[in-house]
């Protein structure tokens, strides 16, 4: 177990989340569409859940990407999962996505999870930036990055398309492991 927090608990994917992941995702297939595609589409069905856990299990293994999932300690109820992805060891970055379950959201865990993450990142696996990227208009995602001392740093023009539309601006934000341990303490 990464951390655990006001009932959950965050821990590296395995092979027995797929039934988990496929029902997380197809439950909230309509918000998991537009920033979430490749994974709503790897996880449609307990078949596809199975190729994909196996496929970042071994991904995580390797430090290509970092999946974690965010569970209620006590029902083991699937509330979130939340990546850190997009490497680069020479720099030593790294860039968290999250997504969480409609009858999870507004508690404030994403924030919590990242908080917790972040210094998981900066303890254990080496890294010393990590980003944050969202639309303006995801005000919770923009809310983590805040919440976590992540700072604004520009908007990368048109450098998403959601499936089926034209490409948004994203905002970028970024936590340096130095900004972390000087606002933070506890954090690292």
């Amino acid at each position: 177990m990464i951390a655990q927090f006001n009932g959950f608990e965050i821990n590296p994917v395995h092979t027995g989340d797929a039934w988990k992941i496929c029902d997380l995702v197809v439950a909230n297939e309509d918000r998991f569409k537009r920033f979430f595609p490749e994974t709503l589409k790897q996880n449609l069905s307990p078949t596809l859940s199975q190729y994909f856990i196996e496929a970042k299990v071994k991904a995580f293994e390797n430090k290509e990407v970092f999946l974690f999932t965010l569970k209620h300690s006590e029902t083991r109820e699937l509330a979130g999962l939340i990546y850190i992805k997009e490497l680069d060891w020479n720099k030593k970055q790294g860039e968290f996505a999250y997504c969480i379950g409609y009858n999870f959201e507004n508690k404030g865990l994403i924030s919590q999870s990242v908080k917790a993450l972040s210094k998981h990142a900066f303890e254990n696996l080496g890294l010393e930036i990590l980003q944050i990227i969202s639309h303006k208009t995801n005000i919770g995602s923009v809310k983590v990055a805040e919440k976590n001392n992540f700072k604004w740093v520009k908007t990368l023009k048109e450098s998403y398309a959601p499936p089926g539309e034209k490409p948004l601006d994203m905002e970028l934000f970024e936590l340096y492991i130095e900004y972390a341990t000087f606002c933070n303490k506890t954090m690292v």
